[in-house]
């Protein structure tokens, strides 16, 4: 893709009015509730934007048209899990979770259960949780930065990653405006380049280059094409493909003919090169013909169990992250946590509707991407693909604006959420322990963002709310609903959900190192993870009835009395793992 010079301006239209926000808000953070909870004063309105800008990550602005534009039908099922989560955040946990007054989610199951040694396990697992959610953030930046600026990857990670930490060092209230500011730019940039594709797809006939979706064939090259693979692929061949292959450090090239229904192993900087009308080869973890890709299933039953794993993942796994929950102890009170959601349900749902429309028609413009496997580019090469000119260059800087926002929104809200727990749970809970912290885990992000090998967005981000699904959304359920939940059930539950999690995603990494598929259950392992730890929650806590606080029916009767009735207490954090609590003022009356 040519240089992009207006994509640099858009950049910093974006990264100055963040900067500026931020900044100005710092300077009137300066207690541990500023930094934590926002002084627990946010208005529903104004959280429900910032908890969208930064839920609306790279896997949402990048990934989505990624995956529809690889799986077609199948792949609708992540925009559709992502918004079914806060659903379930809105009927399960979110005002129970505020009416705890806890100040983050180890907190809160301390305050439940009565457990430090569950605050540590909870802490660890939310902290890994955070991370492995933070590095695809990262690599998306790098990808969308390289793809448009002609830069090396490392280079957007990095500055995403510089912008970030200034913005958080102000904490929750510092960030709060720059991410629902973020979440306006995001709409703006992925609503607008949609309607005017959408125009230009129409004006042409309704059909691409690459050819119309309703043919059951794979699409094609349009003309001929050169690629450049960035990284190790391993393609599958429908048809006798011809093809020129020109090695890694070789100064000529080739002619190779891929035989039909073989996979082809092809190492990175190959750079391969297509005649016109020939079918285009995918990655092995796409969908080759047109006619699968539009009939959902057409994988059989392992895509049938993949896709209910995936489901049960981004179903529970949205209440377990860390940079999503806190937003819930900023609201005032347990009516302003469930208006919130509502509002958050709203704004998710219409922010989907595009980057799906974009992923159907990159299929017809660039099916190179498959190629590739550089599908969560598909919106940025969209616009100077179907807009040739400065029109499309125009339009290609928008798209980029938003993908920036992605980054800097998402991962202020990872870093604000992990920074909190390590600084009332490692440190010793003051301004400058959140700050020290920030800078500790913005720093670890962007390194194993520049070293580890870059793979899907969206499979990356289903992995991490596998982890969260599997070690919150037993305890959140239970604790919340079911008052037998004992501490020695909940630390079980938690260390078996994720122990299988984390065993998952090892062996992802090293089947992904060593270019070999990995199966349904260790691609999506909530199916399995989620299930073995709700039922060993349970059976561990029926087993181990002495482990009940002796105050339980004060602490249920926190958790689910109505706001007026005055039974709220905002835990404050004093030192490490000691917290005092005052009693709110006033109805639980709020600003909308």
């Amino acid at each position: 893709m040519p240089l992009n010079p207006w994509a640099l301006i858009a950049v910093v239209l974006v990264a100055v009015p963040a900067y500026y926000l931020g900044s100005r808000t710092s300077r009137f953070a300066g207690s541990t509730q500023d930094f934590l909870v926002a002084r627990r004063a946010v208005r529903s309105r104004r959280n429900a934007a910032a908890v969208s800008g930064e839920f609306l990550s790279a896997a949402s602005f990048l990934g989505v048209a990624g995956i529809v534009l690889k799986e077609g039908a199948d792949g609708l099922w992540y925009p559709i899990g992502f918004t079914a989560g806060f659903l379930a955040l809105m009927l399960f946990v979110a005002a129970p979770l505020r009416r705890s007054g806890a100040y983050t989610l180890p907190d809160f199951l301390q305050a439940r259960l009565g457990s430090v040694l569950v605050r540590r396990f909870a802490t660890t697992f939310m902290v890994l949780t955070g991370v492995v959610y933070l590095v695809p953030q990262m690599q998306g930046a790098g990808l969308a930065v390289s793809t448009v600026l002609r830069v090396p990857t490392w280079v957007g990670a990095v500055g995403v990653t510089v912008l970030v930490l200034i913005n958080v060092l102000g904490g929750m209230r510092a960030i709060t405006l720059v991410q629902a500011f973020q979440f306006w730019v995001k709409l703006f940039a992925i609503s607008v380049p949609a309607f005017v594709l959408c125009a230009v797809f129409v004006s042409g006939g309704q059909a691409g280059p690459a050819g119309a979706l309703s043919s059951p064939e794979p699409p094609v090259f349009a003309d001929k094409t050169s690629v450049e693979l960035q990284t190790d692929v391993t393609l599958k061949v429908t048809t006798l493909t011809p093809v020129w292959v020109q090695a890694p450090g070789a100064k000529s090239e080739h002619l190779e003919a891929w035989a039909t229904g073989t996979t082809v192993r092809v190492p990175k900087a190959t750079r391969l090169t297509f005649q016109a009308g020939t079918p285009v080869p995918v990655v092995t973890d796409a969908t080759s013909n047109n006619a699968d890709w539009l009939r959902p299933g057409s994988g059989g039953l392992p895509d049938m169990l993949r896709t209910y794993s995936l489901l049960i993942a981004l179903f529970f796994g949205t209440m377990g992250l860390p940079h999503v929950v806190v937003r819930y102890y900023t609201n005032p009170d347990g009516k302003a946590a469930r208006r919130t959601t509502a509002h958050v349900v709203l704004l998710l749902g219409l922010f989907y509707l595009f980057p799906t429309m974009l992923g159907a028609m990159a299929r017809m413009y660039v099916p190179q991407l498959l190629v590739t496997n550089q599908t969560d580019a598909a919106v940025l090469w969209l616009p100077p693909t179907m807009l040739p000119g400065v029109a499309g260059q125009v339009v290609g800087a928008v798209v980029m604006a938003g993908a920036f926002a992605a980054f800097l929104s998402t991962s202020s809200g990872l870093l604000v959420g992990v920074a909190g727990l390590l600084s009332t749970d490692v440190f010793r809970g003051r301004a400058s322990h959140f700050r020290i912290a920030a800078a500790i885990v913005a720093v670890v992000g962007a390194a194993m963002a520049a070293t580890l090998q870059p793979t899907d967005v969206s499979t990356t981000v289903g992995m991490s709310l596998a982890l969260a699904a599997s070690t919150f959304a037993p305890l959140l359920v239970l604790g919340v609903w079911w008052r037998g939940l004992t501490w020695p059930g909940a630390l079980a539950g938690m260390t078996i959900g994720g122990s299988l999690v984390l065993a998952a995603l090892g062996v992802y990494a090293a089947n992904l190192f060593a270019g070999r598929p990995s199966a349904w259950f260790i691609l999506q392992p909530a199916l399995i993870t989620v299930p073995a730890g709700f039922m060993l929650t349970i059976l561990v806590s029926l087993a181990t009835r002495g482990g009940r606080p002796a105050n339980m029916n004060a602490i249920m009767l926190r958790l689910h009395a109505p706001d007026p009735l005055g039974f709220m207490r905002d835990r404050t954090p004093t030192r490490l793992g000691q917290v005092t609590e005052r009693r709110r003022t006033g109805h639980g009356r709020h600003r909308k």
